[in-house]
């Protein structure tokens, strides 16, 4: 039990390609956002749908990943760790904000852009066998 303390698993869309960064130590840093739907129905039966935002990290290898394939509008699963931080901007207002740090990241079907790079998922194609 004591490893799923702190995990937080999502599955929504990207709503902007992610923003990489490369560390003075040369490893790389994906930040992008996704959004979820929760859809509900209100007291006198009309349908909401509300929009909530997840701000993810990647390092490493999954920023690469993130680099290579995301796309705004696709649709992925993501499972990491939340945490929450604070720092003060430059007007002197101290901030707070909480992030998903990515530990797998999954490509779902869906969204723009799907097809734009095909090597990550590429399936082997099957020729039917003559009949004679």
């Amino acid at each position: 039990m004591y490893a799923i303390r702190n995990k937080v698993q999502l599955i929504g869309n990207l709503g902007q390609l992610p923003e990489i960064r490369t560390t003075e130590t040369g490893k790389k840093v994906a930040r992008f956002s996704i959004a979820t739907n929760d859809t509900y129905r209100s007291a006198n039966g009309e349908r909401i749908t509300q929009t909530s935002w997840h701000n993810v990290i990647a390092w490493g290898k999954l920023a690469e990943i993130s680099e290579k394939y995301l796309t705004k509008g696709r649709e992925v699963a993501v499972s990491g760790k939340l945490v929450h931080r604070n720092y003060t901007d430059k007007n002197g207002v101290k901030r707070y904000v909480t992030e998903v740090v990515l530990n797998e990241l999954l490509m779902l079907g869906g969204g723009k852009g799907q097809n734009e790079n095909p090597d990550w998922q590429e399936e082997e194609q099957v020729e039917p066998e003559a009949e004679g």
